[in-house]
């Protein structure tokens, strides 16, 4: 196809837009491929949504090949299977829900699981018809609170989702384990590097799940990994907590006077002063830190909840809101410190928290004693230094499971580089990265949930195992931009491209633009896609950058040098330029450029990223 830029649907900008945050956002917008309609939502001008479609088709061909079947449903669906699944109340905030004329209640899908299944038992009821995937590219919506970076987190955006339907768990171990491998695959031809890592499941529930994050300073998710291998998402790191200790002959818990200690560091501080230790200085990590916060389920419900770590650790919500989902975290704020009388400031222990709490005269505890958690590391037997629950105050020799008790393990300090991973193989590193890909073994939650059965081999009824598989199309599109962009603009792959070749007529002469004319033709003649800029008064200079800009793969340049029978022929990844002969050899040095890279991109190896 050739595509003009004389009567291209497309304005490009010098600056870019003040809401522009990243790389790729800015790029998008000043090259003219996307534009801004509301925070998080934008439009697709032709030359994105050519992208875009080059991104779907790398999805697609993935998943045809795996014998994966293509439909589409719609994004408005109704409360009903939703609220089946208990979904409806576990989105909480996250979803755009709406009402029609009759007052029913509708939702925008922020992904499908209800709707596939329910389509499922309509049309299948034996064994006979399973394996089964079926997979959409359609639109989904989520209520974003900060929607931020343009397409990397939008309320609206592009995703594939593919579910697997199987009669056993290990048809269904089967089903994952193929489209994690097509996955690795995908983001091997969209030139992405990635590392996939343990995640939590959250709202989707299911056994296992696997994110597909592609390294990057501006990613939004914490990740970790190993020298051994292991590789997870913080939010799915699990503390190697220590052996309990024995509790026989550990000094007696006392209170002391420790004035103006209202913080960890003015403790340990006091501490090396007035009660120093024979064996080696005061640390933070000999503190035990209570942090107040409240959960909002998503009925409404406002929950106080208090969370003791080692005192050198900080609380991490993300973490925290991972092993307590779906409820929210807030912040416990005024309102709930004037409920919680019991509560000191800067001094709070676990003597009013949990199955610590005092009893009232009808020997049971209020019903609003907060709960309390505990880190991992704080196992029976070891000593700590915590508040008294009283101002000024703090005691000292402190030990779990002889002088308190928590309701339960939590994981929520945050994971710091060094830690140790929690399969014994070394030392844990910290990074960055946007997730591109989910993949969940869902197993029966949803099946069980809408009364998905077939009949087995035997005659006999069995709840059918699912697996979700989701790619974010846009987000790869993003991803693909920021990865590729330098200085000057936009870098495209050739296998998303919107055109492959950007052939520049730069000059005054009716011969310029008639070599770029035949050349372009040419080119679309032997299978390319190819963007002319044909633009009549418009400036070389302007012309060279707009190219840069709009990020083609390969460059040509036809002008000055055409009287001496040369064009310019730029690779644009690497900006290495090549002098070549007009006529055949013009036209047979870009066909060698953008099929040596097609044959690169095809016959590159496997993700170094995937650590697994």
């Amino acid at each position: 196809m050739l595509l003009r830029m004389s009567s291209l649907f497309v304005r490009t900008l010098r600056e870019a837009p003040a809401e522009a945050e990243v790389a790729s956002h800015r790029l998008l917008l000043r090259a003219g491929y996307v534009r801004r309609a509301a925070p998080g939502i934008y439009t697709w001008l032709p030359l994105g949504l050519r992208v875009l479609r080059n991104v779907e088709a790398v999805v697609r061909e993935e998943m045809d090949a795996l014998g994966g079947q293509e439909l589409l449903f719609p994004a408005l669906l109704p409360r009903e299977p939703y609220e089946a699944t208990g979904r409806w109340t576990e989105y909480g905030d996250g979803i755009f829900r709406l009402q029609d004329r009759k007052k029913a209640d509708y939702l925008l899908a922020p992904t499908h699981e209800e709707v596939f299944t329910l389509l499922v038992k309509d049309l299948y009821s034996s064994y006979k018809d399973l394996p089964l995937l079926a997979y959409q590219v359609q639109t989904k919506y989520r209520d974003e609170a900060r929607p931020r970076a343009g397409l990397l987190r939008g309320r609206e955006f592009v995703m594939k989702d593919a579910y697997s339907f199987d009669v056993d768990d290990d048809g269904l171990a089967r089903s994952y384990a193929r489209q994690r491998e097509a996955y690795l695959r995908v983001f091997e031809r969209l030139g992405l590097d990635v590392v996939v890592v343990s995640a939590v499941s959250g709202a989707m529930g299911g056994s296992r799940s696997e994110e597909f994050l592609h390294p990057s300073p501006i990613g939004e998710d914490t990740f970790v990994r190993s020298p051994g291998g292991y590789a997870a998402n913080v939010e799915a790191v699990t503390t190697l907590a220590p052996e309990p200790l024995p509790t026989e002959g550990l000094p007696a818990a006392h209170v002391e006077d420790t004035p103006g200690t209202p913080t960890i560091d003015t403790l340990v501080a006091h501490l090396q002063e007035a009660h120093p230790r024979a064996d080696r200085a005061w640390e933070a990590a000999d503190t035990l830190k209570n942090v107040l916060v409240v959960l909002r389920h998503p009925d409404g419900r406002r929950e106080p909840l208090a969370v003791g770590v080692p005192g050198d650790r900080e609380v991490d919500t993300t973490r925290l809101e991972a092993s307590l989902a779906p409820a929210v975290v807030e912040p416990f704020e005024a309102a709930d410190f004037a409920a919680h009388p019991e509560v000191v400031k800067g001094y709070l222990g676990p003597g009013v928290l949990g199955p610590n709490a005092p009893l009232g005269e009808d020997g049971e505890r209020a019903p609003s004693t907060i709960r309390y958690l505990l880190d991992p590391r704080v196992v029976a037997g070891t000593r700590w230094v915590t508040g008294a629950d009283a101002a000024g105050h703090h005691v000292l020799d402190l030990v779990a499971g002889r002088d308190f008790t928590a309701d339960g393990v939590v994981e929520a300090a945050e994971v710091r580089a060094g830690d140790p991973a929690p399969d014994g193989s070394g030392p844990l590193e910290l990074a960055r990265g946007m997730e591109m890909g989910h993949i969940f073994a869902l197993g029966r939650r949803y099946a069980q949930a809408l009364g998905l059965t077939v009949l087995d081999e035997n005659g006999k009824q069995v709840v059918v195992t699912m697996g979700s598989y989701g790619i974010g199309v846009s987000r790869a599109l993003a991803a693909v931009a920021e990865a590729g962009a330098d200085d000057k603009g936009l870098v495209w792959p050739v296998s998303v491209a919107p055109a492959q070749v950007h052939v520049v007529a730069a000059g005054k002469g009716e011969e310029v633009l008639a070599y770029a004319e035949q050349l372009s033709a040419d080119l679309v003649a032997s299978g390319l896609d190819v963007l002319l800029d044909d633009r009549p008064k418009v400036s070389p200079g302007v012309k060279f950058k707009d190219a840069e800009l709009l990020g083609m793969p390969v460059l040509v340049r036809v002008g000055r040098r055409l009287a001496e029978g040369v064009v310019e022929v730029e690779d644009r990844a690497s900006g290495e330029v090549t002098e070549v002969p007009v006529g055949g050899a013009a036209t047979g040095a870009v066909l060698a450029l953008v099929r040596g890279e097609q044959a690169a991109a095809a016959g590159a190896p496997a993700s170094s990223g995937d650590q697994r």
